[in-house]
């Protein structure tokens, strides 16, 4: 799945919720640095069972080292939908890809 993401992106079959971009302009997460991101990521946690249609947060990193979580819908939409995207705490997260209890 991790693949098709990748090709949706590569592709510019993707849109923002609302929701994201607020918080990439709140973030200051600029659109080259999840472009960047989704380069480099990984799928960290599946919601199958979301309550607005299958999701995933995938983590990655930018060209300059910046950790992003960006958590979107699953491929099989024309177009991959961006629900948020943040930095990720350290103080949650275990290098970044596994919660902290």
């Amino acid at each position: 799945m991790i693949q098709e993401i990748k090709q949706a992106f590569r592709k510019n079959r993707y849109e923002y919720s609302l929701h994201a971009v607020d918080q990439s302009i709140l973030r200051y997460i600029s659109q080259k640095e999840i472009l960047e991101a989704i380069e480099s990521d990984e799928i960290i946690e599946d919601y199958p069972e979301d309550k607005y249609g299958p999701s995933c947060l995938v983590y990655g990193k930018t060209a300059l080292g910046r950790p992003l979580h960006i958590h979107s819908s699953y491929p099989s939409r024309p177009n991959i939908k961006i629900i948020t995207l943040y930095e990720p705490d350290p103080e949650e997260w275990e290098n970044y890809i596994k919660r902290r209890r």
